[in-house]
């Protein structure tokens, strides 16, 4: 099975975790805050905290920012259900904004719209959650302009976008948001089993969400470690040693695997640019991880449907999948009153895209031969 993404472990990551394994320390221990200290230095935040999957760094991030019942969120439909899930868990209220059809991240036009309407009803939210989509960046500088004009925070879900550039500023240093939010899981650009961070430059951020993590305890920093002060309700979601060692060693290699997927991703455009497909749209100055590698299928040149070509690409042993089957046709949402129809973009998006195989040891010949299975089933 060619999996649509999936980790690369070296020898020198094994030897970390061994190594980690044979310490004294397995939680709350030195690689813990090595791994911060090594991600402030390589995406430019005052801040990082790392936690034990890029869902729980959501739901602290906006437990932080004090999100509480009935207060207003925004993110987009094409996107995982932890990006609305973390308000949903604090009794928030949930909408969404619709994407451009070209870049399959957050429609500006369409925010703004939203925004104006919404002003005018005393219906502003309190949160954007926007999402760097398949590692693309938004354009956050327009967002930023949106964001003090209407006055709310905004979130980078940047789970896709570790090592992604926004004019060489890197997707992780929190110029033009409040707060951005990094996944480690095994299929994402760096790997820490499981694992994500929040990388911020507002201490008030950074410290709440290090009382979250830890049951709401702050640590006593006197000479009397068995006497620390619960502040809040909290969690456990640290991040263990093995992991973090690992992320560690794994960040030495983010440039390694940034090159090698960007120039998978140029060999796809190339070899399928005859066929009746098309790619996410980017503009200059935008750098992209390529987290994943979609393409839009033309079905209007295509004799086959959507389901006939994923199924058939499944049988042939490829893993490719849907990034995503859009969140309010969600049951849940549903029972919200969201309806088909109300986010075109979306839906017509998720009728039209395949995520292929893409990752930093993926080999010519399989690619080619993956080509060669997509173009004799859809010509």
């Amino acid at each position: 099975m060619i999996a649509y993404s999936r980790q690369t472990i070296s020898n020198a990551d094994i030897n970390v975790v061994k190594k980690v394994l044979k310490s004294d320390f397995l939680t709350q221990g030195p690689e813990t805050k090595k791994f911060e200290f090594n991600l402030k230095k390589r995406f430019k935040s005052k801040y990082a905290v790392s936690v034990n999957s890029a869902s729980s760094a959501l739901h602290l991030a906006c437990l932080a920012m004090n999100i509480k019942k009935n207060d207003i969120v925004w993110t987009v439909p094409n996107t995982y259900a932890a990006s609305a899930n973390c308000a949903l868990l604090l009794g928030a209220k949930i909408d969404f904004v619709d994407i451009d059809i070209k870049t399959f991240n957050i429609s500006i036009i369409e925010l703004e719209k939203k925004l104006i309407e919404a002003k005018k009803r005393n219906k502003l939210p309190k949160l954007l959650i926007v999402v760097h989509f398949a590692g693309l960046p938004c354009d956050l500088k327009s967002l930023n302009k949106l964001k003090k004009r209407f006055n709310f925070k905004i979130i980078e879900d940047a789970s896709h976008a570790t090592g992604s550039k926004y004019f060489n500023i890197p997707i992780g240093c929190p110029i033009y948001s409040d707060a951005i939010v990094f996944s480690f899981h095994p299929v994402k650009i760096i790997t820490t089993l499981e694992g994500g961070c929040i990388l911020t430059n507002e201490k008030k951020i950074a410290k709440l969400s290090s009382f979250f993590r830890e049951n709401g305890i702050e640590k006593n920093r006197s000479n009397l470690p068995w006497k620390y002060k619960q502040h809040y309700v909290g969690y456990n979601f640290r991040i263990n040693e093995v992991s973090a060692a690992l992320g560690s060693s794994q960040l030495k290699k983010l440039d390694y695997f940034l090159k090698q997927r960007n120039s998978i991703s140029k060999f796809y455009k190339v070899k399928l640019k005859n066929l009746p497909v098309s790619f996410q749209h980017s503009e200059k100055g935008y750098f992209s991880s390529f987290h994943l590698m979609i393409i839009r299928l033309n079905f209007k040149k295509i004799k086959k449907n959507y389901e006939q070509v994923f199924n058939y690409l499944r049988r042939k042993n490829y893993f490719v999948n849907l990034h995503y089957f859009p969140l309010h046709l969600q049951p849940i949402f549903k029972k919200k009153g969201f309806k088909k129809g109300m986010f075109p973009n979306s839906e017509k998006y998720a009728q039209e895209a395949i995520s292929i195989p893409i990752y930093p040891k993926l080999e010519k010949k399989i690619i080619n031969k993956f080509i060669e299975v997509l173009t004799k089933y859809i010509s």
